[in-house]
């Protein structure tokens, strides 16, 4: 185990959280193997996950049945489902999240997709969710929308840790950055003990080069394809080392703060000719996070080889290849604002089929 890819990548500073959360995982012991046999430390969930999981119905009759006979409805009995999956995952990370002050051991729950745009009702549910989980190391997921952003600083504010997710762009991760620190300067003036106050930013990738690509190819140039995507997320990071390395921030460190660390999220690939361990091996640095599905998981485990580093030796070459893009006529602002777009639209279909399977599910057992 300890020779393993995947702990070498641990061991190169990149904590491996898990891209997927179900309660037959919870019961079989599956996720605690993780922990043990696959250097695992955290867990991210979204709409898609566990519309998946409750589609299958593994392990939650029992519970669909009592919220059934309690006259649920189909949103309430997904809040009542998804949190007590959320609250057993914690509690199985309790000792990672001991182990590393509270950087992980961490497990993210996302507010509903169609509050992208409603600051206001971000921040309701992600009390409520915070509150109904009630564990330490649980994590909010707020999307980097505009709204977004003055829901992330609010929540922090509240002394909620928070995984900010749907990050395409470097200048939306710059705001998103401002918003985390804003909300920890607020949380400070409130009297909140900012030392339990943690935060990632989940920077996409895959999905940024499957856009990029084909506008490269309709714009006559593939052979720049599958390269935009690694060079705009080690800029991220450039940026990551750059805004919290400022006399503002040193500030704010002093008095018990922690960085906002950057989470490559969308790490399968999405192009059957790219190497199934692309998005995880050449993303290596210290205090990153890679939430990786299982079968790129077991990808990196089986045949990753993994360098000691392979994002802070690379700016150069990704400014290269980005001004490249950019000479071949594909703007990546316009890309990463249709990403953006296309992801609350994707996770809002996927929740609409979550509440869709609950409510048969809850009428079946009536």
């Amino acid at each position: 185990m300890s020779n393993s890819p995947l702990a070498q990548l641990a061991a190169n500073g990149v904590s491996i959280w898990l891209d997927d959360l179900s309660r037959s995982r919870i019961v079989s012991g599956g996720l605690r193997d993780l922990i043990t046999n696959r250097s695992v430390s955290g867990v991210t969930t979204n709409p898609t996950i566990f519309a998946g999981a409750l589609a299958k119905g593994e392990g939650y009759q029992a519970q669909v049945a009592e919220l059934a006979a309690a006259g649920s409805t189909a949103e309430q009995a997904i809040f009542e489902i998804t949190t007590k999956d959320v609250a057993d995952a914690c509690d199985i990370f309790a000792g990672v999240y001991e182990r590393t002050n509270g950087f992980d051991g961490r497990v993210s729950i996302e507010v509903e997709p169609g509050l992208a745009n409603d600051a206001a009702g971000t921040i309701k549910q992600a009390k409520e969710l915070f509150a109904k989980v009630n564990r330490e190391n649980v994590m909010i997921k707020i999307p980097a929308t505009v709204p977004g952003l003055e829901a992330i600083t609010a929540v922090i504010a509240e002394g909620i840790s928070v995984n900010v997710t749907l990050i395409f762009s470097i200048e939306r991760y710059r705001a998103v950055i401002a918003a985390y620190i804003a909300g920890v300067e607020q949380a400070k003036a409130a009297g909140h003990d900012i030392s339990k106050i943690h935060s990632v930013a989940s920077f996409f990738v895959s999905r940024v080069d499957t856009e990029v690509d084909n506008r490269l190819v309709a714009a006559g140039h593939p052979e720049l394809k599958s390269q935009a995507a690694l060079a705009n997320a080690r800029l991220a990071y450039e940026l990551f080392e750059s805004e919290f390395s400022t006399p503002v921030w040193a500030n704010l460190a002093a008095a018990g703060a922690n960085v906002q660390r950057p989470l490559m999220a969308s790490t399968g690939v999405k192009d059957p000719n790219l190497l199934d361990t692309l998005y995880v091996t050449e993303l290596v640095a210290p205090q990153l996070v890679n939430t990786m599905p299982e079968k790129t998981m077991e990808a990196v485990y089986d045949h990753g080889i993994v360098p000691e580093a392979s994002i802070t030796n690379n700016y150069e070459s990704a400014r290269e290849v980005l001004a490249k893009v950019t000479a071949a006529g594909v703007s990546l602002d316009e890309a990463t604002e249709v990403l953006e777009k296309e992801g609350v639209e994707k996770f809002i279909i996927s929740w609409n089929e979550l509440v869709e399977t609950v409510d048969t599910a809850l009428k079946a057992a009536k």
